[in-house]
């Protein structure tokens, strides 16, 4: 158990690892509404002990898709002109959305017979939305705010896409749109937010953020399938309104049934980590595609948007931590975005493979395996109950083959009811590889009869490449009840993502709710041992680590052999010895460690030979570190590093000397709390060390994730002044005997 001498927690102290959660008592987190500059006393008090925000305030965008009257500078009907065909697409969708629209134009009197004003000082109302199609918005900005405009829309590229310029030009855009307190969308953006929407389709709605206008097209013309989309928002640069703005305004609109996400970069990691908490705290799916997973896909990201991507592993990471769903593709985004905005809450997890091929269901179901979803065995009495209708010699444990014929009549109703009454199936899933008319007409029609009759879901996958038959095109993709995919890949994707989520929610409980407010007694502690821009000695690094509660072994810092000695006698034999200085990493390659010296004389000696190595390697040494020997355990690595998106991260991996190699390593971007902590362990590869191997007893991992929940700490609290920490190893010992952090390297900002 770890004592109680260094300010360590014992593994069974719940309330102090709850602390190290960040569970302290504190005010009740507030949600606001409003524009994003509304700041507050109380919106003030609502940060973390970094002094990042807890809460992140809705925008009212009401007004900018639904806005009541609007203007269009540079509106043109001059034919051969650019603006032209944009000036036509705002005029309609005005009329559409009951809009009224003032086109603005210095010379002309009208456009599309529309009375044109000579300028934004001229309109004769107030307007919700502004469209810019002019080359260089900046010296609107100012009128507009005198205008009281809420949103302007500029179109214009030649900002931060560009280079440092551009930046530049777009940074005083900002500041003006800031001045003037209006909100800015774009620039650089299209304006994909007036396309035409299909009202005449009902049902939960997909509302579609991008960052480039193209990649959105796939996902919107879903509606030619039936599926609703309900709003488009274009980011473009975000020199204001951002990815983050929109997924927690559409978090609050009871249409949105999920929300459809391709980002080239984060603008704000903690602002999109707030907004991703609203959606989940609000159960609404966002499936993102993030580009920037390899280095070429993060070059062309920085060019395109202006943006720093930020590490791919942290932004993967920080997605799952607030259930948002990661994808690669566009075919990918809109599948799993259909099925999540539109599928019911699973009412079991267990997922049946149907089909009228053996070849076919071992298939699916090899795939579906590797990918986790869980296929259960049906139980003896489904599967007699199944053998009514299906010959006795084919198997229906899971998949079911029902050897093809069955689907041809009566029969084919009976199985999928059959199979869809069973208490332990939650999907029911039926790849169709190619069409066999009739038989694959009437297998279509009784699955879409009984996705009408029941609350569970229903997945077919239509693999014909020509996608035109009538079983397809009519039966199947005029259900809203069956979620119908051309991929098996696809729709496990899909299905995965959609129990994952579901499975999600239900436990989620938002780590900003419990994330510090006040400083812990450990900062003033430490504020002494912290040099700005240097690397701590290990001795000081320990200390820092003692300070918060991380167990280190019992070691004296000596200047002299005999000193050596006597720490040696103190600390208790057998001891370890190890040169300390600041600007010493990796001490072992040099030689400066000896382990397991059990006598005076071997201390003395070893004493004259580190100091010897130290000094011929032009290493100034503060002294020598006589450490207690610690018992055998699991290497693990625990540390801090700075992400350029999310800022301080916590990571814990398999340790020792081999860690750069084996990068068996978790991440995660704080606040989390302790499932979090151990969610972490789980996706290491080795795992199964800390659970004992060949022979080896269990570790405490209870202590470990207490040392991981402590690291998180620090991260909160020294964020700003610590730069990298890495405690390694850390010995696990066996259930019971907590963790000893054996080296520490620190590095302040």
């Amino acid at each position: 158990m770890l004592g109680s001498t260094h300010g360590t927690l014992t593994t069974n102290s719940r309330h102090a690892r709850a602390v190290a959660c960040g569970r302290a008592p504190g005010p009740t987190v507030h949600v606001h509404t409003g524009s994003a500059g509304a700041g507050s006393a109380e919106e003030a008090e609502d940060r973390d002990v970094s002094g990042r925000p807890l809460h992140a305030d809705v925008p009212d965008l009401d007004r900018f898709f639904r806005p009541e009257s609007m203007a269009l500078v540079g509106a043109s009907d001059a034919e051969g002109r650019p603006n032209t065909g944009i000036t036509r697409q705002l005029v309609a969708w005005a009329e559409r959305v009951g809009a009224r629209l003032h086109p603005v134009h210095p010379s002309r009197p009208s456009v599309f017979g529309i009375p044109c004003v000579p300028s934004v000082a001229d309109l004769p109302e107030p307007v919700d939305l502004a469209v810019l199609l002019v080359r260089d918005p900046l010296p609107l900005i100012e009128e507009l705010g005198e205008a009281k405009v809420k949103f302007a829309v500029v179109f214009a590229s030649g900002f931060a896409e560009t280079g440092p310029e551009g930046a530049a030009a777009q940074a005083r855009l900002t500041t003006a749109a800031r001045r003037a307190g209006l909100r800015l969308l774009g620039p650089n953006t299209n304006l994909n937010a007036f396309e035409e929407f299909r009202d005449d389709l009902e049902g939960p709605a997909i509302a579609l953020i991008t960052q480039s206008g193209h990649q959105g097209r796939p996902v919107f013309t879903l509606q030619e399938l039936g599926i609703r989309l309900s709003h488009w928002a274009p980011t473009g640069n975000e020199a204001d309104l951002e990815a983050a703005d929109f997924i927690s305004y559409f978090a609050t609109r009871p249409e949105v049934g999920a929300i459809a996400l391709y980002a080239e970069g984060l603008k704000d990691g903690r602002g999109f980590l707030l907004a991703a908490d609203r959606a989940a705290r609000a159960k609404v799916p966002v499936v993102a595609v993030k580009v920037g997973r390899t280095e070429t896909g993060t070059r062309t990201a920085a060019s395109h948007t202006g943006k720093l991507t930020g590490s791919d592993a942290v932004v993967d990471a920080a997605m799952r931590q607030f259930g948002v769903i990661r994808v690669d593709g566009l075919d990918e985004l809109q599948d799993t975005a259909a099925l999540l905005a539109r599928a019911r809450p699973p009412r079991a997890e267990g997922v049946v493979v149907y089909s009228i091929s053996g070849g076919t269901g071992a298939h699916f179901a090899d795939l579906a395996t590797a990918a986790g979803l869980p296929l259960p065995t049906l139980s003896a009495e489904k599967q007699t109950e199944l053998h009514q209708w299906i010959p006795a010699d084919l198997s229906v444990a899971n998949p079911v083959d029902n050897g093809g014929h069955p689907v041809g009549d009566w029969r084919g109703r009976k199985i999928v009811d059959a199979i869809l009454a069973d208490p332990a199936v939650g999907v029911l899933i039926c790849p169709i590889t190619g069409p066999f008319p009739p038989m694959s007409d009437r297998l279509a029609q009784d699955l879409v009869a009984a996705a009408e009759q029941t609350d569970k879901l229903v997945c077919v996958v239509w693999g014909s490449p020509v996608g035109t038959e009538d079983a397809y095109r009519t039966t199947l993709l005029g259900s809203s009840r069956v979620a119908t995919f051309r991929t098996f890949a696809n729709c496990i994707t899909a299905v995965r993502a959609y129990l994952g989520h579901h499975r999600f929610t239900a436990g989620y409980r938002s780590p900003f709710d419990d994330a510090p407010r006040t400083p812990s007694p450990a900062v003033r502690k430490v504020r002494g041992l912290l040099r700005p821009g240097q690397r701590l000695s290990e001795h000081a690094a320990k200390q820092l680590l003692r300070a918060y509660g991380i167990r280190v072994p019992r070691e004296q810092l000596v200047t002299s052999a005999a000193a050596a000695v006597r720490a040696a006698g103190l600390v208790g034999y057998p001891v370890v010895m190890k040169a300390s200085a600041p600007q010493l990493a990796h001490k072992t390659e040099l030689g400066l460690v000896r382990l397991g010296l059990t006598s005076a004389s071997q201390v003395r000696d070893t004493y004259r030979e580190l100091t010897d190595i130290a000094r011929y390697e032009g290493v100034e040494l503060d002294g020598v570190l006589v450490c207690q020997m610690v018992q055998r355990g699991v290497e693990m690595v625990v540390g801090l590093s700075h992400d350029s998106l999310f800022g301080p991260t916590v990571t814990v991996g398999v340790g020792g000397v081999l860690v750069e190699v084996l990068k068996d390593t978790a991440v995660r971007v704080p606040p989390f709390g302790e499932d979090h902590a151990r969610a972490m362990l789980d996706e290491l590869r080795g795992r199964g060390l800390l659970d004992g191997v060949r022979g080896a007893p269990p570790s405490d991992v209870d202590a470990l994730v207490e040392v991981v929940l402590r690291v998180q700490r620090m991260a909160l609290e020294l964020g700003d002044d610590l730069a990298e920490l890495d405690v390694n190893p850390l010995m696990v010992l066996e259930r019971g005997q907590g963790a000893v952090a054996l080296d520490a390297l620190a590095i302040c900002r």
